[in-house]
């Protein structure tokens, strides 16, 4: 029997161990290599909402996105998977831009009471809604079953690596990895509030007083926010996180009295556009899988399709 062509996946955030997933299901013995859990990494603050935000090229995006929104649609029955289909109201305050509907069933216009004040109009729609801290670790879960090799260790040089191929998806770190210096952070902070009942999510970016989202799950809702490019800072702001809770307490009133749990600050991987493609490092092919700002979670499922069909080429 042939040996199998060994894939190491560097990164093991959302998009990390997706790939890993795909690639160990596509029949590649694959090695994960991660400098820490994925608890602890950005994917881990986020708020799960699938919605493709900053991020490039929208063409590219369209189609990646629709197809991990057709992955978490069916992930909705998968016991244990944090998945499920939520309704809610993305806010415009302004011209109309839709483009993100594109694959979304049954959208349709907001009516004028579902829309904070000033509101010019919005969009109602149906769309997966993921629990990362129980996702993740159902994601590791299913990675091991499929033979991936979850490694816990820092790639500071591509050569270390000893794998047939290597695929890059380490959030802010790739750049480094493959000599991009194209990325950056944008630092967002978020606030949790215990969850009095709420099932519908809000996104209102363009608030006056700055962004307000609110994304309820089983126990908590995810509050924002920010978007804060080039900072680096980890720690939260009290004052901003203070102003966070005051936004979404005006724009969502069942969150007015609702426990404040604590906060959390993550820095999205922004890059001029989505780093998915193969290159060359010092004469090696590389497959890249980085750069999806703050729609990890969104393209997660399409892009780990088409590093599949990188790596296959790679290894033709």
């Amino acid at each position: 029997m042939a040996r199998k062509v060994g894939v190491t996946v560097v990164g093991g955030g959302v998009v990390g161990l997706t790939t890993s997933l795909a690639l160990a299901e596509a029949g590649y013995r694959v090695t994960c290599v991660r400098d820490v859990p994925a608890t602890g990494t950005v994917s881990a603050v986020a708020g799960g909402l699938w919605f493709p935000y900053h991020v490039e090229p929208r063409d590219r995006v369209v189609g990646w996105g629709q197809e991990a929104l057709a992955r978490f649609r069916g992930l909705v029955r998968e016991r244990g998977a944090g998945v499920r289909m939520a309704e809610g109201v993305l806010v415009e305050r302004g011209p109309a831009d839709r483009w993100w509907t594109h694959g979304v069933e049954g959208w349709r216009e907001a009516a004028p009471s579902e829309l904070p004040e000033g509101a010019t109009g919005g969009v109602v729609a149906e769309v997966p809604l993921v629990t990362m801290p129980v996702f993740l670790p159902w994601l590791e879960k299913r990675c091991l079953a499929a033979g991936v090799v979850l490694e816990q260790a820092r790639v500071d040089d591509l050569a270390d690596v000893t794998a047939d191929v290597v695929v890059v998806a380490a959030g802010l770190r790739s750049g480094e990895l493959v000599g991009d210096a194209s990325g950056r952070p944008s630092r967002g902070q978020v606030a949790l509030l215990s969850n009095p009942g709420l099932d519908r999510w809000l996104v209102d970016d363009d608030h006056p007083q700055g962004m307000v989202y609110a994304l309820p799950h089983p126990g908590w809702v995810v509050c924002g926010g920010t978007d804060v490019e080039g900072s680096w800072d980890l720690d939260p702001d009290p004052g901003v996180h203070a102003a966070i809770v005051a936004r979404v307490r005006a724009v969502v009133p069942e969150l007015a009295g609702a426990e404040v749990l604590g906060a959390r600050v993550g820095l999205r991987p922004i890059s001029p556009s989505v780093r998915l493609s193969r290159t060359t490092v010092r004469g090696r092919d590389v497959v890249t899988n980085y750069g999806h700002g703050g729609a990890g979670v969104t393209l997660s499922w399409g892009c780990a399709a088409e590093v599949v069909r990188l790596v296959g080429e790679v290894v033709a």
